[in-house]
């Protein structure tokens, strides 16, 4: 009795089974379109994508060079400070010192202020892109009749890969 249990338990997993086995390769004869872009590609190679970094390389560059030169000030001044140690009275080398610690210290909070300021303005910009990418992607899979695009794969085909549209219509706006 046990044994025909099993049997029959067996043989309706089995054409459960199948069932989702047929289905995918129905869903394939019946000609589903699947694409993939890349989103990395779009944010390297688009028109818009080099201008934003333009844009940004003007609007921090002047910063980041003040951050660097200050940085370089600073090593040249403790390299300094490191040689002339040995003859210099001990209150002045303390003074030095903690002269150079808070130049340091300045130093690295306008750093920080820099990297949060121009990681703010590139998600901004990414979302500016994004934002447009998305509508031109839209415009294509209407256009094909897809009915998935991809965006992370182990692989891809070069015929499913429909990133270089995109840019190109993303180019033309």
């Amino acid at each position: 009795m046990k044994q025909l249990n099993i049997r029959y338990y067996l043989s309706l997993l089995s054409l459960v089974g199948l069932t989702f086995f047929i289905q995918p390769i129905h869903a394939q004869e019946a000609g589903t379109k699947i694409a993939f872009v890349s989103l990395d590609r779009i944010l390297s190679e688009s028109k818009m994508a080099k201008d934003a970094q333009a844009k940004m390389q003007g609007e921090f560059g002047n910063r980041e060079k003040e951050v660097r030169d200050a940085i370089a000030k600073i090593k040249t001044q403790a390299a300094q400070l490191d040689k002339d140690a040995a003859v210099m009275p001990e209150s002045e080398r303390i003074r030095k010192q903690r002269e150079l610690a808070d130049s340091d210290r300045e130093i690295q909070r306008k750093q920080r202020e820099l990297i949060e300021d121009t990681q703010r303005r590139g998600a901004e910009e990414r979302a500016k892109i994004f934002e447009k990418a998305n509508q031109v992607l839209k415009s294509i899979v209407e256009q094909k009749k897809l009915d998935l695009v991809v965006q992370e794969a182990a692989f891809v085909s070069p015929r499913v890969d429909i990133t270089n549209e995109v840019i190109a219509a993303l180019n033309a706006k």
